[in-house]
């Protein structure tokens, strides 16, 4: 059974890149997605297969990872004796709460950052998600694993995530599924999983464009993205902010000018102040 949960991971990664391909990709990658889809789809367990089609009708987000013995996904908390047998792996195990597939990844990288104090007021816009010390205004690197390397270090040296070597190969592997590298020399290497606590991004800009994928496109602002389960609607409308804010060449070239992490930092806040809430 756990050769089906590790198949329903791959296929849950496919159908999210979809969706993101979907809303800011060209379309080009679609066909060849949607046959990898089915084929995987095609070769489930007759009743793992009925109950995911099910599922899929809700939400696409149909396999949700234990964390702490809750579900990432609704926060249910689960059984002792459930989280037991999601462990074991003989049987399919389904939260009581909102009735997706779970899952344990003890391997995953977590998010370790301070939560807010109590009293403390309300972060606003992209500051919810970043800080000024994810930032690394003089990137240097020559393809995307150089760029993933440098900002998931910067993650864990910043005290945001634990791992970062696990991080990395996640990265790599959502990459080899299908480039996140976009028009304008924007890329967004992302992880989901990585819970604990909120969705996090540290941006890295190289004052040189570099080669990020095997169709050779050029990139030099780079967002890398840690996503909890429970967010993974979210992301795609913090990519679509993110997009809009930089489809504009002045919000780019601040950010390629910008000499310190502190003007990074003021710089991608200035440029996201009206995209993300």
């Amino acid at each position: 059974m756990k050769n089906v949960i590790n198949q329903l991971c791959q296929l849950q990664d496919l159908i999210l890149a979809r969706d993101e391909h979907r809303l800011t990709g060209d379309g080009a990658h679609l066909a060849r997605l949607n046959e990898s889809i089915e084929s995987m789809a095609s070769t489930l367990p007759a009743d793992v297969r009925a109950f995911y089609n099910r599922l899929m009708t809700r939400d696409h987000v149909v396999i949700s990872p234990i964390h702490k013995g809750n579900c990432s996904v609704c926060g249910m908390h689960l059984p002792i004796s459930q989280v037991q047998s999601v462990r074991q792996g003989k049987a399919i195990q389904y939260c009581p709460g909102c009735a997706r597939i779970l899952y344990e990844d003890l391997n995953a990288p977590q998010w370790v950052g301070t939560a807010p104090a109590r009293g403390e007021p309300r972060k606003n816009g992209i500051s919810r998600f970043s800080a000024e010390s994810l930032m690394v205004p003089d990137m240097v690197a020559t393809c995307a694993a150089d760029a993933i390397e440098i900002l998931a270090s910067k993650m864990e040296s910043a005290g945001f995530i634990s791992n970062y070597d696990t991080l990395i190969g996640s990265a790599l592997e959502r990459e080899s599924m299908l480039s996140t590298a976009m028009d304008f020399g924007l890329a967004f290497p992302h992880v989901r999983g990585v819970e604990g606590g909120s969705l996090t991004i540290a941006c890295g800009v190289s004052k040189e464009p570099f080669t990020w994928d095997s169709e050779g496109t050029q990139t030099n602002i780079v967002f890398l993205i840690t996503i909890p389960a429970a967010v993974s609607a979210f992301y795609m409308r913090l990519i679509s902010g993110l997009t809009e804010s930089f489809l504009k060449e002045a919000n780019r070239k601040a950010l390629i000018e910008a000499e310190t992490p502190q003007a990074l930092w003021k710089a991608l806040t200035k440029a996201t102040r009206t995209t993300i809430k």
